[in-house]
Parts: structure tokens; C-alpha cells; sequence
């Protein structure tokens, strides 16, 4: 066994979770370095990290002064790290044991993700999940696939491949010059990876579960500022700027960009509205007419909300429901 990887956790007040997310990292046999990097916290994140150390010397931890957001905070990783594979975990997820054997037993790969669970906190906290074992069933995903997994549907719970958590062939970024875009609060993974495939990247998925993300209230709905949509839109015109795309491909990059787009139209209608009054927010609207489709849909879609049938809330967001995981398993794959 070789230890060969570097888990990073970038991390803003997250003193609750952060030793959680620590121990699972380096539980890992194959975790040769963690690197949590606190991006202006006011709360003790770095005490909490350096109080779930083992004795293997494996943790380092970095301090922003000031808060950066997670691009910027994977970065300063990056840089400070020397493993050849790197490893994405959220200060407030946690890793389940023998997650990286899986994936490493996987060849011929730049990128691998496997699965995730959702879980709520107080399953979390108990330390042990029941996960039943599912067979990997490899699949290589390419930019039209990840393109499309990416564009959310209304009534259909959230399930985009841009939140899986892959390792990483650092050898890959460097040679494609990759890193996150710093600019970017919103979506840049999606942006990072997204960038790789249009690089060649050959991204393999598999479908047993190595990663639990812990849901809280309302963490997977839209708390993110009208300006990061802006960003993530811009970010596909900036792929869209590079050479080399099919027509198919650039086509789902578009739609991507558009259905970005919408959202960010109607936001800014409504925080012009919230702002400034109703008069700046139609005065807006009659200046802009291609973004009429985008305010005026969306204004319906929510008015009309509450007569559509939900589906059951899984357990993790506070329902009734089966514990979720975010990739559908294959017919037939559990073992």
C-alpha cells in the first residue's frame, strides 16, 4: 500500500464538523497528506482540525486572514501540497472507510468519483453508516454527460454530477495548466471539471458509495448571491471561447449557460424589486426584453409550486424518505 493522497479541506467556520471530516481523511490508509486550509474563520476551525491529528504527521493547516471562498482556499492546497493525486472533502462531509482502495483499484483514469450519501447530522454523528456494498460498475462520462447532469430540473431533486467529489491526477492539471478559477463562489467545480473534459480528461465513475454528505435544512437550495450566477454563466462563455468543441458539445454547454442565466435574470428582478421597489424592477424588465422569458416563466413556475405533486423528502432533509444517494445504482448492481 502506498500512500498517495492529498485530502483537501477548505474550511469557514465549520469548528463543529471540520475534526470529523479530519479523522475520516486520515483514516484512510492511503491518505499521505491532509491539508485543511481555514479561509477566514472567526470560529476555532483550525483548533478543532489540529485537535483530531493523529501521530502520522499527516495534517497541515493553512489560514486565509481573510475569507477567500473555496476556490482560492483548494488553490493555496494545491500548491501546498506534493502527492500525486488529489482528493476534494467538504469540512462538514466525512469519508467512509476504505473509499480510496476503492477507487484506486479503478485504472486508466484523470478523474474517478464514486458515489455519495446523503445523510442528516444526527446520522452523522453516530459515526457508523450501513451502507450496503454496491458493485462499481465503471463508466466513463464524457462532456456531454457531465454537461447535461449538470442542468437541474424543477420538481426533481437535486442530483448534478458537478457535486461528486473525485480524485484527482495532479500530473493532469499541470499539464493543462488547470486550477480552480478563484472568481468563482459558485459552481466551481463544475467550472474545473468541466474545463478538464473539454482537455481530454477521461473521467470515470463508479457506483459504490466512499463519501457522506451531511444535508442541513435548507443547504442544497439556492443560498448562493445573485452575482455568483453571474460568474457561473460567464464561466461557460468562457469554455465556450475555447477551440476544439463539437457542435453537440458546445450546444449542451449553451443550454447550460442559458439555464444558468435564467436563474440569474430572475434574481436580479426580484432583488431590484426587494431593493428598490416594484417600478425599478419593471423598468428593468422593459430594457431588457431578452431576459422577460427567463422573469416572467420563473414568476409562474413559483406561483404555481404548490399545486405540484413533491416527491417524499429523503430522511437526510428531514422526511420520510430512503436515505438518498445522488448516482441512481445500476439494475442489478448490489452485492
Amino acid at each position: 500500500m502506498i500512500r498517495e493522497v492529498c485530502v483537501i479541506i477548505a474550511a469557514k467556520n465549520a469548528a463543529q464538523t471540520i475534526g470529523r471530516a479530519v479523522s475520516s481523511a486520515l483514516q484512510q490508509p492511503e491518505t499521505n497528506e491532509v491539508i485543511v486550509v481555514d479561509d477566514g474563520s472567526t470560529d476555532d476551525t483550525a483548533g478543532a482540525a489540529r485537535a483530531a491529528a493523529d501521530d502520522s504527521d499527516r495534517l497541515k493547516i493553512l489560514r486565509f486572514d481573510e475569507n477567500r471562498g473555496p476556490a482560492a482556499a483548494r488553490n493555496e492546497a494545491i500548491r501546498a501540497s506534493h502527492s500525486p493525486i488529489l482528493g476534494i472533502l467538504d469540512a462538514d462531509d466525512f469519508l467512509l472507510p476504505g473509499r480510496f482502495e476503492r477507487m484506486l483499484a479503478e485504472t486508466d483514469w484523470d478523474f474517478i468519483a464514486d458515489n455519495i450519501v446523503f445523510v442528516d447530522e444526527a446520522r452523522a454523528a453516530k459515526g457508523q453508516l450501513e451502507i450496503p456494498e454496491i458493485a462499481p460498475q465503471p463508466r466513463l462520462l464524457d462532456l456531454n454527460g457531465f454537461i447535461e447532469g449538470n442542468i437541474s430540473r424543477r420538481g426533481a431533486q437535486r442530483g448534478e454530477v458537478g457535486f461528486l467529489k473525485p480524485l484527482i491526477r495532479r500530473e493532469f492539471l499541470d499539464c493543462n495548466e488547470l486550477r480552480y478559477h478563484e472568481q468563482l463562489r459558485l459552481g466551481e467545480d463544475y467550472d474545473l471539471y468541466a474545463r478538464a473534459l473539454a482537455h481530454g480528461a477521461r473521467y470515470k465513475i463508479i457506483h459504490s458509495c466512499g463519501y457522506g454528505a451531511v444535508v442541513r435544512g435548507n443547504s442544497l437550495s439556492s443560498s448562493h448571491r445573485t452575482e455568483d450566477l453571474r460568474r457561473l454563466y460567464e464561466a461557460d462563455r468562457a469554455i465556450l471561447a475555447q477551440p476544439g468543441l463539437s457542435r453537440q458539445e458546445r450546444a449542451l454547454i449553451e443550454r447550460h449557460e442559458r439555464h444558468i442565466r435564467a436563474r440569474y435574470e430572475l434574481r436580479h428582478f426580484l432583488d431590484l424589486k426587494n431593493q428598490h421597489g416594484k417600478g425599478r424592477a419593471l423598468a428593468y424588465a422593459a430594457t431588457h426584453p431578452a431576459a422577460l422569458p427567463a422573469i416572467v416563466g420563473g414568476i409562474l413556475l413559483d406561483k404555481t409550486d404548490r399545486f405540484r405533486r413533491k416527491a417524499a423528502a429523503p430522511a437526510a432533509l428531514g422526511g420520510t424518505g430512503a436515505v438518498r444517494y445522488l448516482l441512481a445504482s445500476p439494475a442489478g448492481s448490489s452485492r
